[in-house]
């Protein structure tokens, strides 16, 4: 075998989605190897910086870290809020997503999955990171149409879609038809915002403050888009500090609370969904009459926000498989399947 095949055969190609919450690699020819959270743990000693922990071993850290120690989140909103931390992060995820260092490969090409609504700067941002991380060559996929690809919808045919991806840090709306997006909308709103109106709400009606593991853990556990039918729903109790007496306390918090907390940001989502069916072609508007709206996302199996969404827009409302993985899924198949390449050209 000439060398120069055994040089790009050693190499390893991945599609990453890139996430405000949580980052999922796809490896060429294995699927989903990485999914873990979007959190690193760095340590300063005399004003040098170095990286301690990535991802799940991070996120344990978050909260309980000594001064010299800090958690941060590169991305925020889906795009990235630190460039240096942000490399770190993908170096270790390309490493980790390869079984480690191997001097006879080269960079990987990666496909990055990008918010619709973000700028040339923040997709400049993000190309830079993954190319300073050790990229050979970075294609750029809009999170819509990497959603729809993942969840099987037909893209490729000239047939109108509808897919709603509630991520961390954002939603993204897309109506996709022969590879493209006829039309989009990115808002900034998702689990982040889900879980900051929880923080707000224990605070308000229980003068108790809870981190954001906290939060996010009663969102899983209670969380609904719609209250309860008994007015109450199910209850479980949350331990925080007091805000008057500052010691830690416990309180009990209901899923009728959890509804009327998370009413704002469904509403928001639910806004956004209508806002793009209004600017819909007739005759893709039909199409999606027929096949109605996909969600994906993490946001999507917040119980009871597939049922809010179609009462509010009378179209039937369907939750992909395996929601969490179909951006990166979509990604994934971009990269290996020679159909999908012109979803990247778009990008």
């Amino acid at each position: 075998m000439p060398f120069g095949r055994l040089f790009n055969f050693a190499s390893t190609d991945l599609a990453i989605d890139l996430g405000t919450a949580n980052t999922v690699v796809y490896r060429r020819g294995h699927g989903i190897v990485i999914n873990e959270p979007s959190v690193v743990a760095m340590e300063t000693h005399n004003g040098i910086r170095r990286v301690r922990a990535v991802g799940a071993d991070a996120k344990l850290m978050m909260g309980k870290t000594p001064a010299y120690l800090k958690t941060i989140r590169p991305l925020r909103s889906g795009v990235i809020a630190d460039l240096e931390v942000a490399e770190q992060m993908i170096k270790h995820f390309i490493l980790k997503a390869n079984g480690g260092p191997n001097r006879f490969t080269r960079g990987p090409e990666i496909v990055m999955c990008v918010p619709s609504g973000s700028t040339q700067v923040e997709r400049r941002a993000i190309r830079d990171a993954a190319s300073n991380a050790g990229a050979s060559r970075v294609w750029l996929l809009v999170e819509p149409m990497a959603a729809a690809i993942g969840a099987g919808l037909e893209v490729i045919k000239a047939k109108g879609s509808m897919v709603v991806d509630i991520g961390g840090g954002t939603t993204e709306v897309g109506v996709i038809s022969l590879y493209g997006l006829t039309y989009s909308m990115s808002v900034r709103v998702g689990g982040d915002k889900m879980d900051d109106a929880i923080t707000q709400s224990v605070r308000r009606n229980h003068n108790l403050l809870i981190g954001e593991a906290t939060a996010e853990k009663i969102k899983k556990d209670l969380g609904i888009a719609s209250p309860p039918g008994d007015g109450r729903g199910r209850s479980a109790l949350v331990r925080g500090r007091d805000v008057a007496r500052g010691v830690p306390r416990e309180v009990e918090i209901t899923q009728a609370e959890l509804a009327e907390a998370l009413r704002d940001p469904v509403g928001q989502i639910v806004h956004a969904v209508r806002r793009a069916l209004e600017n819909t072609a007739p005759e893709i508007a039909a199409d999606i009459i027929d096949d109605g709206i996909t969600m994906t996302g993490g946001g999507s199996l917040l119980p009871q926000i597939d049922a809010v969404l179609a009462d509010e827009t009378g179209l039937p409302v369907r939750i992909a498989d395996n929601p969490l993985m179909c951006v990166a899924l979509g990604a994934g198949r971009a990269l290996e399947d020679p159909d999908y390449r012109g979803a990247l050209e778009r990008a």
